[in-house]
């Protein structure tokens, strides 16, 4: 469910900011993480975790609740995946592959050692098991499998991980396979991880669920997710494991408690059961310390201006990106908004122009901005409507 401001008691005014964006929260870095503002920073602290390092974010506001050597290089091992089920997902999603299309094992796929699924050279197996491999068994012969399927080798699927990198704004990894098996040049960060697992979730809400499933049989091989969260909180449905000697016990979790997601991640922990001690810790620090409200989707109207010589007598303003914040537990009180908007606007309109600003504060001063856009494209209206808003202008 979307809040607005307006329907939690928040007023909204139509003031003018004079002030500096760099009042407001700003400088994210590429893949749209920011610390949280100090306004609304918990007092109560975080806890100690024993991992080489850890995050806890907020997946609306990408506020940064907390972390310890979050850019550190680490060996991701199978947190690789995530990369992997995104690119699949992807291509899903654009009609490129379908679930039922049958997928060659090749040797190499066969041969891969560690976690498996346990495919068989030289069978084919659906897209939609695969999957599953991946995700819930953790399967290093489907993760090629899939990889040989999408990309011609896993060489060549490589490129196409190192691309959606650096589109996510993953400036800190480098990816050589699709498993997360040792390699030199195979690295990321946690933070870089985060930024992962937020846009698959963001751009893949109904695939998402598939990591929130406990065990999956294939071959008549049943197997448990490894996400041992899973059946300790069951507002966690997420994310992903991973392990290797070099990189220890690593596990991204995200859990949602009414319309407040959050994510963790921590990395070189000593064991499972640490890895998952920690990041539930760390998930229930962010439940005790704070609040969180999701404003406004794109698409969901935040104010309407007056519009003249239009085919319609208002235009509507909305958001391009979804805004949400978190503030410290039972604060509400202390939010509010306002509108920077024109008083009224003139048709032609494009949809996606430029049409002003809302500003939410915390304590009366500014925490977030977004730019307010036209949601619709506005045409003239005919000539005698035209006539009579020009009648009513001079008046």
């Amino acid at each position: 469910m979307l809040i607005a401001l307006t329907l939690i008691s928040v007023p909204i005014s139509t003031d003018i900011f004079a002030q500096s964006s760099s009042t407001v929260a700003s400088n994210p870095s590429p893949g749209g993480l920011v610390e949280i503002p100090g306004s609304v920073k918990s007092v109560v602290p975080t806890p100690d975790i024993a991992a080489k390092s850890w995050m806890l974010l907020d997946f609306e506001s990408g506020w940064i609740l907390g972390s310890e050597n979050r850019d550190l290089r680490i060996e991701p091992a199978s947190l690789t995946k995530l990369m992997t089920s995104f690119l699949v997902f992807e291509a899903l999603t654009k009609g490129e592959i379908k679930l039922t299309d049958q997928v060659y094992v090749s040797k190499k796929a066969w041969k891969t050692g560690g976690s498996r699924m346990f495919i068989q050279v030289d069978t084919r197996v659906d897209v939609e098991s695969l999957l599953k491999g991946l995700i819930i068994q953790s399967g290093n012969d489907a993760s090629v499998a899939l990889a040989e399927h999408l990309g011609g080798s896993e060489e060549g699927f490589a490129v196409r991980m190192n691309h959606k990198a650096a589109e996510l704004g993953m400036i800190n990894s480098h990816f050589t396979n699709s498993n997360g098996l040792p390699d030199p040049d195979h690295y990321s960060t946690a933070e870089d991880i985060l930024i992962l697992g937020r846009a698959l979730i963001r751009s893949f809400p109904d695939l998402f669920a598939l990591y929130s499933t406990r065990e999956f049989t294939y071959n008549d091989i049943t197997q448990k997710n490894r996400n041992s969260l899973l059946w300790r909180d069951p507002s966690v449905d997420g994310l992903k494991t991973g392990y290797t000697k070099a990189a220890g016990y690593c596990l991204v979790g995200t859990a949602k408690r009414d319309d407040m997601r959050l994510m963790a991640i921590v990395t070189g922990a000593d064991s499972r059961k640490l890895r998952a001690d920690a990041v539930q810790s760390l998930l229930q620090y962010g439940y005790a310390a704070y609040d969180g409200l999701l404003l406004y989707s794109p698409g969901n109207e935040v104010a309407s201006v007056p519009l003249w010589m239009g085919n319609t007598s208002e235009a509507s303003l909305s958001v391009n990106r979804h805004l949400g914040l978190v503030f410290p537990k039972g604060q509400k009180d202390n939010l509010s908004a306002a509108l920077d908007i024109p008083e009224s606007l003139e048709a032609p309109l494009e949809k996606g122009a430029d049409a002003g600003l809302i500003v939410v504060k915390y304590g009366g001063e500014p925490l977030l901005e977004q730019r307010l856009y036209v949601d619709d494209e506005y045409i003239e209206g005919p000539w005698w409507s035209k006539l009579l808003d020009s009648v009513k202008r001079l008046f």
